[in-house]
């Protein structure tokens, strides 16, 4: 089976129950006909069961696989990994699961996924950071950034720790989308809908004191 030369792909990181709800809004926003490769990670505790892909399918109307390594991802699919291993994209649109016993890369796994998203998809890659601890995805959302590709974060929710999309927002290279789920998977379907002609401006120049388009935080959207 040959993948067209113009697939995208939607690369999601986030982490914990907030980050799952998170993920879970966005899903649904995506309709049955979606165009993309959806490729997710959750931080979650590893060597316990896990039930992440029946909980994304009832929220979801695309599929949801747990990746095997080599496996073609297809376009209107959504692939996780298990919780020990790390999901990445290697060339010609296949996946690679690479197990971390060691749990050498663990708080990085976002990361790992967002760098194989920006190396083998290009401006065809999306990045999006949602909630979450720690800094994991900054990076890699920067290298999505750089190999041309949309960059997304969730309006931070004014926790009192510094998790996830802060550090994102925070890190070099602009963010070309802050918003609620639902804002972030509109712009997603504008983007892919309109094969990356990018009528609503995503990538437009930004001045330094405006790194992002980004809603007010209680606009009024979830």
């Amino acid at each position: 089976m040959t993948q067209p030369s113009n697939l995208w792909f939607v690369a999601m990181g986030a982490s914990g129950a907030e980050g799952l709800d998170d993920l879970k809004e966005v899903l649904r926003e995506f309709p049955a006909n979606f165009r993309a490769v959806v490729l997710i990670v959750l931080h979650r505790p590893w060597g316990l069961p896990t039930h992440l892909r029946s909980i994304l399918s009832r929220a979801s109307s695309l599929p949801v696989l747990v990746a095997e390594e080599g496996e073609l991802f297809e376009t209107g699919h959504v692939y996780i990994g298990e919780p020990e291993e790390h999901l990445t994209l290697a060339a010609r649109s296949f996946g690679a699961v690479t197990p971390d016993p060691a749990r050498l890369h663990r708080n990085r796994t976002v990361d790992l996924l967002f760098r194989s998203v920006a190396e083998f998809a290009a401006g065809r890659a999306i990045g999006v950071v949602l909630s979450g601890s720690l800094d994991d995805g900054s990076r890699g959302l920067a290298a999505i950034h750089a190999a041309g590709g949309l960059t997304m974060v969730l309006t931070p929710r004014l926790f009192p720790r510094h998790g996830m999309p802060e550090n994102a927002i925070g890190y070099d290279g602009p963010v070309d989308v802050i918003g609620s789920p639902a804002r972030i998977a509109a712009a997603i379907r504008a983007a892919i809908g309109t094969g990356g002609r990018d009528p609503a401006g995503l990538r437009r120049g930004r001045a330094p004191d405006h790194p992002a388009r980004e809603e007010p935080v209680g606009s009024g959207f979830p």
